[in-house]
């Protein structure tokens, strides 16, 4: 059976950006016979929390996606991930990355062609075995990045089209020991057998990375759809200071849950109406550019 996904991270209100994502992975999911999951993505523990989580899924159900009550938590599954990288390690694919997060930034601001935003050029790649023992005796903790050889990969995006990118020597652990995002969900998306990974179109260059570590693991590969952003009147990506962005700044302006619902499905070129949309779903009906939000709702509360 077909399945959908959606998620989100707790760090905060969803805004109405997320949950059109959220609307649409939905329905695809649903036009497809299938079902749908909602993922936790908290491996940011300081800045998540249940509250907000509590938040999230009840904007969701208020805007009619039905999903399991058992929502999966990353922060629950730590064990799988390093699992998977000491798997990784065995086969000489990872290396300790002792960069500063100064030497990361500044690195990943050097223009890397199609690779992802971020991109690792590979400074701590082959260090001799005094430099690394050096670094070690140091006590600063190291990251654990994958070891790649230039990679490319070509896939086709249910809203993009084709696409093709690079990939880098990508985190896997953060010297916190805390797992990274695409380890972490490339293993999550396998285990809840999702297969239509329906997200923002600001990961579409990350892909190819999580591609690769679908390959090097043995799990099967979803197929995409990265939704074009929601942005506010002045053509940047939706904020807080666009005014009304969440359910709740919404609602104390008259705008009701069914209503922002309804505006969203139009936004995506659907039917209004919930089971129209799911029978009339179609991708090729979707936008392939982004969607600014009415001006009604860009009227900042107070």
């Amino acid at each position: 059976m077909p399945r959908g996904r959606f998620a989100p991270s707790p760090t905060g209100s969803l805004h109405v950006g997320n949950l059109r994502t959220a609307l649409v992975a939905w329905v695809s999911a649903r036009s497809a016979g299938g079902d749908f999951v909602v993922r936790i993505e908290d491996l940011d523990r300081a800045n998540s929390s249940f509250e907000n989580e509590k938040s999230q899924t009840s904007d969701l159900r208020a805007i009619g996606l039905e999903f399991p009550v058992d929502v999966v938590r990353q922060s629950e599954r730590f064990e799988i991930y390093d699992a998977a990288i000491d798997r990784l390690s065995a086969r000489g694919l990872t290396y300790p990355c002792f960069c500063t997060r100064r030497e990361i930034r500044e690195a990943a601001s050097a223009p890397h062609g199609d690779l992802p935003e971020g991109a690792y050029p590979g400074t701590c790649r082959d260090l001799s075995s005094a430099e690394l023992r050096r670094r070690l005796d140091s006590g600063r903790p190291p990251a654990v990045r994958l070891r790649t050889d230039g990679e490319r990969y070509r896939f086709t995006d249910r809203i993009a089209g084709d696409v093709e990118g690079g990939i880098d020597d990508v985190v896997l652990r953060r010297n916190d020991g805390v797992p990274a995002y695409n380890l972490a969900v490339v293993i999550d998306d396998a285990w809840q057998r999702v297969d239509q990974v329906v997200r923002g179109d600001d990961l579409l260059l990350s892909t190819p990375r999580q591609i690769h570590l679908q390959k090097l693991l043995g799990l099967p590969e979803p197929s995409y759809a990265h939704v074009p952003l929601v942005v506010g009147g002045d053509g940047e990506r939706l904020a807080k200071r666009h005014g009304a962005v969440t359910l709740a700044d919404l609602a104390q302006v008259g705008e009701k849950a069914a209503d922002v619902r309804a505006e969203l499905l139009a936004s995506l070129g659907l039917p209004t109406d919930v089971d129209d949309a799911v029978s009339g779903f179609a991708w090729a009906k979707v936008p392939r550019s982004s969607w600014t939000i009415p001006l009604r709702w860009q009227t900042r509360t107070s």
